[in-house]
């Protein structure tokens, strides 16, 4: 089950599709490393803490530091909206909340197993620049 939810955990800022070119690029205000900390809150089968790694790019997500079998569905939207879906053969869970420009935070649930909340934070990058 912790492998479940350590996908759960970096899926997290995920959120409804963007259907329109103009909503893609509001969502691009995301781009980028982002490093997602999941606390479990109730639940015996679940790990206490989880870090990870998601990469944002026009509003889709990918897992930059996962293994396994599970899949992702969803996407940030344009306002950081977050909504989620994640299975792993017949375990689903959800992922909510809202990201903003430099950090974020919801809840996430795996069916009646485990729940808590996220915490995500944008990894900044730093160019040096000539004189």
């Amino acid at each position: 089950m912790s492998k479940f939810v350590v996908v759960l955990a970096l899926g997290a800022g995920l959120s409804s599709p963007v259907t329109n070119p103009a909503a893609a690029r509001d969502a691009g205000n995301f781009n980028g490393s982002w490093s997602v900390d999941l606390v479990t809150e109730s639940g015996m089968v679940c790990d206490s803490r989880y870090t990870y790694a998601v990469s944002v790019q026009e509003g889709l997500v990918r897992l930059a530091s996962a293994s396994g079998s599970a899949t992702v569905s969803g996407r940030v939207g344009p306002d950081g909206t977050v909504g989620l879906n994640v299975s792993n053969g017949t375990t689903s869970g959800a992922v909510s909340g809202r990201l903003q420009a430099q950090g974020g935070g919801g809840t996430w649930k795996v069916s009646s197993l485990c729940s808590g909340r996220w915490t995500a934070r944008r990894h900044t990058t730093r160019t040096a620049q000539a004189e």
